[in-house]
């Protein structure tokens, strides 16, 4: 017994499916705000989506914009899921350049090293001392 793939699927299992979202749950909730729209538009989570679909997907300050290339009805590992889209290219360059200007943003922070240790402790305990004398 044979299966043809599905012609639409609902948008939030699509975005489960491509791991866009950890959960169908998490799709629902960013579809109803608005952080996903079809071909402009906003849409409900049950709305179907066919493949050659325009999709915008917003979730923090990073955004893509891609074309539904195919439908699957399981979640599957990563690099499976990614080939059910395609992604413009000047959408993963923006995204791309927003992530190294906030890694070089991070690599500019002073580096903490944790607790106190014992040495830091007695420095501290004598620096105290001093300005209270």
């Amino acid at each position: 017994m044979t299966t043809a793939p599905p012609d639409s699927q609902r948008l939030d299992k699509w975005l489960w499916a491509a791991r866009f979202f950890k959960t169908r749950g998490l799709a629902v909730e960013a579809i109803n705000g608005g952080k996903v729209q079809l071909d402009g538009q906003r849409v409900k989570p049950g709305r179907a989506i066919r493949p050659g679909a325009r999709l915008t997907v917003h979730k923090g300050q990073l955004a893509w914009e891609l074309s539904v290339k195919a439908l699957s009805k399981q979640r599957r590992p990563a690099p499976e899921a990614a080939l059910l889209y395609e992604e413009d290219e000047a959408s993963r360059l923006r995204r791309q350049a927003l992530l190294d200007e906030r890694r070089d943003a991070g690599s500019q922070a002073p580096a903490t090293r944790g607790r106190p240790t014992k040495r830091d402790r007695r420095r501290f305990g004598e620096l105290m001392n001093k300005l209270r004398d």
